[in-house]
């Protein structure tokens, strides 16, 4: 008996890990289909016959649970009331397996997936049934690029069997897709039809003339991939440069502000004992200056000699940094003499 197959296109594919990119944890489904067993008999003359079976699941599209252990509980016992739900309008016998994705993990089947898949078969009579298993990773810190590993899993007598999963679209295209077929047994009018009408539709090579349009285009295609391809690898290395000269900058920058902050405190205390020593040294140099002294004057504006001050003369000089202060104590002793005359004349 041949090894099995499992086919699948690259639209169900994308789907599927689109799907996974977009949730916030693990998924899984079921997977709708159909699966064939094709079988080839080969004589010769070694034996008799040779019967080679050919088994390939097709898979054609998916349904999603919107949560986890949704159609089967914690022991792996499936519901078939909640499995007619999920499929709606779909048919159970359209059912040929089921997916999970796991981010991070091995492409290893767990004992509880073992499980619900044996249960799965039970539940839907149907003994040929696969388990796909979709582990993603990440590549970048900036999670731009992932990696997408798949396996296909079926069970033979208890034994789980790696399935190998081929991608419609995916891979080298045959370029001989389309060729021009000679007759089993040519004839005159069959070569007369051929010469006459086949210069419209194949080239000299032998190609239909649709077929090398359509490989012009398709190269065409490829290189605009490529460039676009290298177009948003040089704008992600871009990206990565800026920010790492992004993240040096502010780090420079927050060292620089706590180096000033550390430098504000420390000078904060010695500015003002500068100020304390620098206005101690004023004091002391222009304390005895006379133009920083105050003078008692006359009501003629003359400046009373020092002899009448006495011992007061010190207490009248004032410092710099107050001198605007005047001896009113003097003021009030000098009156003049006609206001004394005038005092005396009322008492009397």
């Amino acid at each position: 008996m041949a090894e099995p197959t499992v086919r699948m296109s690259g639209i169900v594919l994308a789907s599927l890990m689109f799907q996974h990119l977009n949730s916030d944890s693990d998924v899984e489904g079921l997977i709708l289909g159909e699966s064939r067993f094709d079988e080839h008999i080969t004589i010769s003359d070694s034996q008799a016959d040779h019967i080679h079976i050919e088994e390939t699941y097709n898979v054609q599209k998916h349904v999603d649970c919107h949560t986890l252990h949704h159609f089967y509980n914690n022991a792996g016992e499936v519901n078939v009331e909640t499995l007619k739900k999920i499929l709606a309008d779909n048919k159970q016998d359209s059912v040929i397996g089921w997916y999970r994705q796991r981010r991070n993990t091995d492409q290893q089947m767990t004992l509880r997936e073992k499980l619900v898949h044996e249960n799965l078969k039970s539940a839907l009579s149907n003994p040929h049934m696969i388990f796909v298993l979709l582990t993603p990773s990440k590549l970048t810190p900036a999670g731009s690029t992932h990696r997408m590993e798949y396996a296909a899993f079926i069970s033979r007598s208890r034994q789980f069997l790696n399935v190998p999963v081929l991608v419609n679209n995916l891979g080298l295209l045959e370029q001989l897709a389309y060729w021009k077929v000679s007759a089993p047994c040519s004839a005159a009018g069959y070569n007369l039809t051929m010469k006459k009408h086949g210069s419209r539709f194949f080239c000299s090579s032998g190609l239909l003339r649709e077929v090398n349009k359509v490989n012009e285009m398709n190269d065409a295609l490829q290189s605009e991939l490529q460039k676009a391809c290298r177009d948003v690898e040089e704008s992600e290395r871009l990206l990565e440069t800026l920010q790492l000269e992004v993240s040096a900058l502010r780090r420079r920058v927050r060292e620089k502000q706590q180096d000033r902050a550390g430098q504000d405190s420390a000078d904060g205390p010695a500015e003002q004992k500068n100020n304390l020593l620098l206005h101690e040294a004023v004091r002391a140099l222009f304390a005895c200056a006379p133009l920083f002294h105050t003078q008692t004057l006359t009501p003629d504006a003359f400046p009373v000699p020092a002899g009448c001050c006495g011992s007061e003369q010190d207490d009248n000089s004032l410092s710099l940094l107050n001198p605007s202060r005047t001896n009113c104590q003097k003021r009030l002793k000098e009156t003049p003499p006609e206001r004394e005359r005038k005092r005396r004349k009322s008492k009397s």
